[in-house]
C-alpha cells in the first residue's frame, strides 16, 4: 500500500517538497552540531535540557492521545470512531517518531543511545521511558497497518490482532506516565516534584492530542473526497474540553500549594515563570501567552455554539495546541531549571542552529504523518466507492 503515497495531486507535492527542504537544512545543522557538538545551542551545565526535550516532552502526550479514539472504538465499540481510528494510530506514529528523534538530537552523538540497550539499568526510568516509547511505535504501525490492510479487503480485522489493541491501550497512558517520571523522580528540582505531575502530564495529553486530530480530521475533509463525520469531531471536541479544564485545575493545584505553603522552591520557579525573578524575565512573555490561549480555548469550548461550529471549533483547537505547548515544553522543562538547586539563576535562550534541527524534526514527522494519511485517506476512498 505504500505506493499509493507515491501519488497526489500538485499541491501534495509542493506540501511534501517543502518538509523535505525544511529537513535537509535542519540535517545540515546537525551535522554541524555532531561535529562541533552541544556547544552550538543554548543549553548550559545549570539548564541540561532545552528546546530538544521540551518538544519531545510534549510530543510524548500527542502520541499518547490515540488511545482517547482507540479505547472508545475497541472497548465499548463507539462504532463512529472507526472511520478517524486509522488516522489517530498514524498521527501516534509520527509523534512517537518526532520523540525519538528529539532524544538523538538531545544526545549530541547518536551512537549514545545504544548504550541503553548496551548497558541496560531496569532501575533507570530512562531504561523503561526508551522500551516503552519504542514498543508503543512498534504497536501503532502492527496494529494501524494490519486493520488498515483488513480495511482494503473490505474484510474484518484478524482475530489474532485484538490482543496488541487491547496491549496498546494502557500502553499508550504508561508512555506519558513514565516521561512524567523522569521529572518527578528529580529531588533537587523542587517545581517538578509532584505527586500529580503525571496526572497533569495526561490532562495535557488527552487536551493537545485529540486537538491537534481534529484539525487534521477538518483538513482531511476539505482536502480530500473523505468525510471523517461530525459526530467523531464532535465528541473528540467534547474530550478537548473536560481535558484542558483538568489541565488547567492541576496547574492552579501547583500555584495554590507553592504559594499557600510558602516553599521557596516552588514558588521561585512560578514567579520566574510569570513575573520575573531578580531581574530575570526571559520566559515571562512565553507564559502569559500560554495563559491567554489557555483561556480563550476554554471560552471557545465551554461554550455549545462555538464547540459545535468548525471555523471556531479550529480556532479553539490552535489555542489548546499553543497553550499546552509552551505550558508543558517552554514552562515546565525550561521552568524546572530555573533557579538551579543553588538558587542561581541561569536563562536559556535556544540558538538558530538548535531551532532550525527542531524545526526539521517537526518537519520529519508531518513528512511521515502525509504519507501516512496520503495511504490511509485513499484506501479509504475507494472503500466509499466500492
Amino acid at each position: 500500500m505504500l505506493e499509493k503515497a507515491l501519488v497526489g495531486g500538485r499541491k501534495y507535492w509542493i506540501w511534501m517538497a517543502c518538509l523535505l527542504a525544511v529537513m535537509v537544512v535542519g540535517f545540515i545543522m546537525w551535522l554541524w552540531q555532531l561535529s562541533y557538538g552541544l556547544g552550538i545551542t543554548g543549553m548550559s551545565r545549570d539548564v541540561s535540557w532545552g528546546v530538544y526535550i521540551a518538544n519531545f516532552t510534549f510530543l510524548v502526550g500527542v502520541a499518547a492521545a490515540a488511545v482517547m479514539v482507540v479505547t472508545p472504538y475497541y472497548i465499548h465499540h463507539y462504532k463512529v470512531f472507526g472511520r478517524i481510528t486509522i488516522l489517530a494510530e498514524f498521527l501516534g506514529v509520527s509523534a512517537v517518531t518526532m520523540c525519538l528523534l528529539f532524544i538523538i538530537a538531545d544526545l549530541g552523538n547518536p551512537f549514545r543511545a545504544l548504550n541503553v540497550l548496551i548497558h541496560p539499568t531496569p532501575n533507570s526510568i530512562l531504561f523503561w521511558d526508551m522500551v516503552v516509547l519504542n514498543g508503543y511505535l512498534f504497536l501503532n504501525i502492527f496494529v494501524g497497518w494490519n486493520v488498515l490492510t483488513a480495511e482494503r479487503k473490505g474484510t474484518a480485522p484478524p482475530r489474532w490482532i485484538k490482543p496488541f489493541i487491547y496491549v496498546s491501550i494502557p500502553w499508550a497512558v504508561s508512555i506519558h506516565t513514565v516521561t512524567a517520571f523522569l521529572y518527578a523522580g528529580l529531588p533537587g528540582r523542587h517545581f517538578w516534584l509532584t505527586a500529580i505531575m503525571a496526572a497533569r502530564f495526561l490532562a495535557s495529553a488527552f487536551a493537545a492530542g485529540p486537538a491537534l486530530l481534529i484539525i487534521f480530521c477538518l483538513i482531511v475533509r476539505k482536502n480530500t473526497k473523505f468525510d471523517p463525520g461530525n459526530e467523531p469531531i464532535r465528541t473528540l471536541s467534547g474530550i478537548v474540553t473536560y481535558a484542558m479544564c483538568l489541565n488547567v485545575f492541576f496547574f492552579l493545584l501547583e500555584v495554590f500549594t507553592g504559594f499557600y505553603s510558602n516553599i521557596p522552591g516552588h514558588m521561585h520557579t512560578i514567579q520566574y515563570l510569570f513575573a520575573g525573578l531578580h531581574g530575570h524575565n526571559a520566559l515571562v512573555p512565553w507564559m502569559w501567552t500560554a495563559t491567554f490561549f489557555a483561556a480563550a480555548s476554554l471560552v471557545l469550548l465551554l461554550v455549545p455554539a462555538t464547540r459545535r461550529t468548525d471555523d471556531t471549533l479550529v480556532v479553539a483547537c490552535i489555542c489548546v495546541f499553543i497553550a499546552t505547548w509552551i505550558d508543558k515544553g517552554v514552562g515546565l522543562v525550561l521552568g524546572g531549571f530555573v533557579p538551579n538547586p543553588l538558587h542561581h539563576i541561569t536563562e536559556y535562550r535556544a540558538t538558530v542552529p538548535e531551532i532550525l534541527i527542531t524545526l526539521a524534526i517537526w518537519a520529519t514527522g508531518f513528512f511521515i504523518l502525509s504519507a501516512l494519511y496520503k495511504v490511509a485517506i485513499t484506501v479509504k476512498e475507494e472503500q466509499q466507492q466500492a
